[in-house]
């Protein structure tokens, strides 16, 4: 009942009841990534998306499957032996909001402390 409730009430939990219609009756399953990530395309071939596996998080689409999504390149990386070029990292979610977010030395959001200002510095102050 709740994955129900979940399914017609929000979409960052996966599709909806709407996309999953959508998808039976239009829809021509065209792979799934190694995230578990599933992609479909009209039978016309006009429109392309994906069904997350998890939560509805578009940088957990590998790159591969971005091009094709995004009409970049026509074939979709099971169609083809495709493999990453020796110069693409391997694929990293986002993790803007997640204690894994990158924070610079000095931001409020770290423990350590902000460097003292060395002295080459003087503040401005109004009327001089």
């Amino acid at each position: 009942m709740k994955k129900l409730l979940l399914e017609i009430f929000t979409w960052w939990n996966g599709h909806t009841m709407g996309t999953r219609f959508f998808t039976w009756r239009k829809g021509e399953f065209v792979g799934e990534d190694e995230f578990g990530n599933k992609y479909y395309k009209e039978r016309d071939g006009k429109k392309r998306w994906v069904l997350y596996n998890g939560l509805a998080e578009a940088s957990s689409i590998p790159p591969g499957w971005h091009g094709w999504m995004h009409h970049r390149v026509d074939t979709a990386p099971v169609d083809e032996n495709y493999h990453a070029k020796s110069w693409q990292k391997p694929h990293e979610a986002n993790h803007t909001g997640t204690p894994e977010a990158y924070r610079p030395h000095g931001s409020i959001l770290t423990p350590e402390k902000r460097p003292e200002v060395t002295g080459d510095y003087q503040a401005w102050t109004p009327g001089q």
